[in-house]
């Protein structure tokens, strides 16, 4: 019986062991960006420090593996349960540098979780289990413990606990075990009275902190974006957070700013109507991205236009903005518009998979930060754009800021004339991002800047539309080679240029 304790603990601790490093590096890659940097340097530093830890476990003597392997469990349990909550509150409030903390405390659970096998083996080995059954066992349930979580971790806890809270769940777990081990082998441990109240401690603030674990990140969502908070959620794809202060609106994706209700409305402008105000012909029209449903209003503002496709990766995106009354106002309710028509589905794909042809495709997805977002800058992605648009249709794509990441600009514009697309890029000044870039391209189509709008605007008239195509000194176009899938030099060249611009 004691045997098939300790094996079933090698399970669970390899599940919370792998937990812990999936959600260090998924947090510092919504907050960070750059998701492989940050996947492959936590991986490499949890790895690191779980060798240094199999390496000091043989310095516990043999009298004290079960004690140890507690006090492990008791640590790496209250440690690793915090790390979630720690790591966000620092990011949010405080001056501590966050990479260091970030690769500190994935050092410390690494060395712990490194220990925890070992020991587990060496008191398998003492209760007269052969070194060959001690080795297979002990490393089929550590794997099978490591695949269990590797599944559940992206399809069922990050999406409905969010990380904090997946966080305290499985410092409970590390928590249980070494309190179900004190109790099995509370004859052969020494002090276990005094154990057992620091683990019935650690239990009581991991429970307390999973209790509260939502009112922890909207305390430091609060403290990162300033406003209140009147909506937020976690869903397979990102963190959705809405703000909201007097009469501004916000929308934040991962911690960035999407989009401000007190000026939005010059960047939707610019986005839609130099494009459908020039082809007055258009009929048909694609956005991918846009789930807020904002570029949306300003297409169905054409009585030519007879269908807009929407294509949006996250469903919970846009039945928010189709059902919550203060953003079904901001958008206008475009989502009820009947010539609408929702595909919730990752675009490169869609893409590839349909037949359907369109007059203007508006692209606005979020900055390429990530090689997830990179391909959707990529020379693959626009040749598959290209063969859905018509010969004499436009596209529209936003391209980041060509004041504060002229490389990253320059290189979209690079990648849509290597599809053989004519460019025709342009900027303009939104107050809550600066000045801000989109390239207009076609296939064959010789665009003009529109002299006019038969539809009122708010921002545009001949001059803005004029000055929008007109790019001063400090904005001159710059040679950048196009954005490959294999290399994917626009995530490299965005990172470098906005770690400027905060320096």
């Amino acid at each position: 019986m004691t045997k098939r304790i300790l094996i079933l603990s090698v399970f669970v601790v390899a599940s919370c062991g792998l937990a812990y490093e999936l959600i260090a590096a998924a947090l510092s890659s919504y907050l960070l960006g750059d998701s492989i940097m940050q996947f492959s340097t936590i991986i490499g530093c949890y790895l690191f420090a779980m060798g240094v830890g199999a390496h000091l476990s043989k310095y516990v003597s043999d009298k004290d593996v079960l004690a140890r392997f507690v006090d492990i469990e008791l640590a790496v349990g209250l440690i690793g349960g915090l790390s979630a909550a720690i790591l966000f509150m620092t990011f949010s409030w405080m001056e501590v540098p966050f990479r260091t903390l970030l690769y500190i405390l994935v050092f410390m659970i690494g060395a712990m979780v490194g220990m925890e096998v070992p020991l587990v083996m060496r008191a398998l080995n003492a209760r007269d289990t052969s070194f060959n059954e001690v080795v297979s066992r002990v490393l089929t349930f550590d794997y099978l413990g490591a695949l269990a979580v590797s599944l559940l971790f992206p399809l069922v806890l990050a999406p409905t606990l969010g990380l904090v809270r997946t966080g305290f769940l499985f410092g409970m777990l590390n928590v249980g075990v070494g309190m179900w081990t004190l109790y099995v082998f509370r004859h052969e441990l020494m002090d276990g009275g005094a154990r057992v109240l620091r683990a019935s401690a650690v239990m009581a603030t991991l429970v307390f902190g999973f209790i509260l674990s939502d009112r922890l990140v909207q305390w430091g969502e609060q403290g990162l974006m300033g406003d209140q908070i009147v909506y937020a959620t976690s869903t397979p794809y990102q963190r959705l957070v809405i703000t909201r202060w007097k009469d501004d609106t916000r929308l934040y994706i991962n911690g960035n700013l999407q989009f401000s209700s007190r000026d939005e409305y010059r960047y939707h402008e610019a986005l839609v109507h130099p494009a459908l105000q020039s082809l007055p012909w258009a009929r048909r029209v694609l956005i991918m991205g846009g789930g807020d449903g904002l570029a949306l209003r300003e297409v169905l503002r054409y009585p030519n236009v007879s269908h807009v496709t929407v294509v949006d990766l996250d469903p919970v995106m846009t039945g928010v903005f189709s059902t919550r009354p203060e953003l079904v106002r901001l958008n206008g309710g475009a989502f009820a518009d009947k010539r609408v028509t929702v595909v919730n589905a990752d675009a490169a794909v869609w893409l590839k998979n349909t037949s359907e042809m369109f007059d203007v495709a508006l692209i606005d997805f979020p900055d390429p930060s990530s090689f997830a977002l990179g391909k959707l800058y990529s020379v693959p992605f626009y040749s598959v754009v290209k063969n859905h648009v018509a010969a004499r249709g436009l596209v529209v794509v936003q391209s980041t800021s060509p004041f504060f990441a002229p490389n990253a600009f320059w290189t979209i514009d690079a990648t849509l004339r290597e599809v053989g697309m004519r460019t025709w890029p342009y900027h303009v000044y939104v107050p809550s991002f600066g000045e801000w870039g989109f390239i207009m391209a076609s296939p064959e189509h010789a665009f003009a800047p529109p002299a006019s709008y038969r539809l009122p605007m708010r921002f545009l008239n001949e001059a803005t539309t004029r000055e929008m195509f007109t790019f001063p000194p400090d904005m001159q176009p710059r040679a950048m080679a196009p954005n490959r899938l294999n290399t994917q030099s626009l995530v490299k060249e965005f990172e470098q240029d906005w770690q400027q611009v905060i320096r």
